[in-house]
């Protein structure tokens, strides 16, 4: 059987630094910062005051009060991204009803849960109400995917993956295994995230996950004093969709998707571990029939905890050895903070506008650097001859997931 070439046509996003890809763009490449003191829920009597937040969303511009009502914010995210990147690559209603959606969530509809449950539980047991009939519809991880699915009326293969911090990594890999294969010729793919809820952040932050650092300049990537990662929330979707049918109708190509990698730890819940993070970029160059050498720049998982990026950084040597200290490599997080899911499909949606436009993204916040993480990490917006980037998300359990991303030469 022939394997399909996989290309992005369109791409939408909801996120800390802006509501629209070439807002947030933008604001990626003049170095801003999406991490500000907490609004949406009153820290108090929480350790940890800051996180990612958008700012000035606006659902009903994507769906109407009835469906707001009924949805997580995760889902109006996805919808909103959704919308955008459809929008942006032009398909007709025709040709999107027969593609599919893949939407990953770590948290999915976790703040949802958590007012239903505080609402129900402030109460004396014989005045406790019943609780919303839409509570467990609204807040399933594939309720992103099936709303989308909706919205714009696609019928094909449609699922909800959860696979922690990279679960939309890994449904960008699994429909670009799709389309390759041949069992679709367009997907919408990527990650939604709403977790700024008391529940995610006492219980990141108790796990030590967190940063203590309550200030804008928290989430510092491969800094010697770094302390952990700052929560945050968004969406970002990419169009994939095959080669063939793209040109067909001469569509705008950013980039092309040329391998994914996929592996488990099988180690430890929180703990990474470095030989499973290189089986998984070493998959993904390999199904791109690249070299480590041929890599033009890494945009890593850099969440800012002390052993992730220590153990990535690891990662990094042991797969590109000699190349080791001369391919760039930059952390987005230290813009966004950690949006879970939804910071993978992020970061590929930067990886295809760095091709398009030869940039790389500063890692913003390291000043004083780790003796431990010594690799080349970019601190200022660089001008770049760039032909393939690599993206790396890793998550809790030991789940690893990389793409690999080709410029597009028209």
């Amino acid at each position: 059987m022939r394997m399909r070439r996989v290309v992005v046509t369109g791409m939408g996003t909801v996120n800390p630094l802006g509501n629209s890809l070439l807002v947030s763009w933008d604001a990626a490449k003049s170095a801003c910062s999406g991490i500000r003191a907490l609004t949406g829920i009153d820290a108090e009597y929480l350790e940890w005051k800051v996180a990612g937040e958008l700012k000035q969303f606006h659902p009903q511009d994507f769906l109407t009060l009835k469906e707001i009502h009924r949805i997580d914010l995760f889902v109006q995210f996805a919808v909103a991204a959704a919308l955008m990147a459809a929008e942006d690559a032009s398909v007709d209603r025709k040709k999107l009803e027969k593609g599919g959606v893949f939407i990953g969530s770590s948290r999915g509809g976790i703040s949802t849960i958590e007012k239903a449950l505080k609402n129900l539980y402030s109460r004396p047991v014989r005045k406790r109400t019943r609780l919303s009939a839409y509570l467990m519809p609204a807040t399933t991880i594939s309720m992103a995917a099936t709303q989308v699915s909706q919205k714009l009326g696609i019928k094909g293969h449609c699922l909800g993956i959860s696979n922690a911090c990279a679960s939309g990594t890994n449904a960008i890999g699994e429909a670009y295994r799709y389309i390759k294969h041949g069992y679709a010729d367009l997907i919408l793919c990527g990650g939604a995230e709403a977790p700024i809820s008391e529940v995610c952040i006492a219980g990141y932050g108790s796990s030590g996950a967190l940063s203590r650092i309550n200030s804008q300049d928290a989430s510092r990537p491969f800094d010697l004093t770094r302390d952990g990662f700052v929560l945050a929330e968004g969406a970002s979707i990419l169009m994939l969709e095959s080669y063939g049918e793209a040109i067909k109708r001469n569509a705008k190509i950013y980039g092309e998707v040329l391998g994914y990698g996929n592996s488990a730890d099988a180690c430890h819940q929180t703990v990474p571990a470095r030989e499973g993070e290189i089986r998984a970029i070493h998959a993904a160059i390999a199904e791109a029939k690249l070299r480590p050498q041929d890599i033009s720049l890494i945009y890593a998982h850099g969440t800012s905890t002390p052993i992730g990026d220590r153990i990535e950084t690891e990662a990094i040597k042991a797969v590109f050895q000699d190349q080791a200290y001369a391919v760039p490599v930059s952390a987005i997080k230290s813009m966004t903070g950690h949006m879970l899911a939804a910071s993978g499909a992020l970061e590929a949606a930067f990886a295809l506008m760095s091709l398009k436009e030869g940039v790389i993204l500063p890692t913003i916040n390291l000043r004083e650097h780790d003796p431990e993480c010594d690799i080349r990490y970019v601190t200022e917006l660089k001008n770049a001859d760039l032909q393939h980037v690599l993206s790396h998300s890793f998550g809790f359990g030991g789940i690893n997931a990389v793409l690999v991303f080709r410029k597009w030469d028209a």
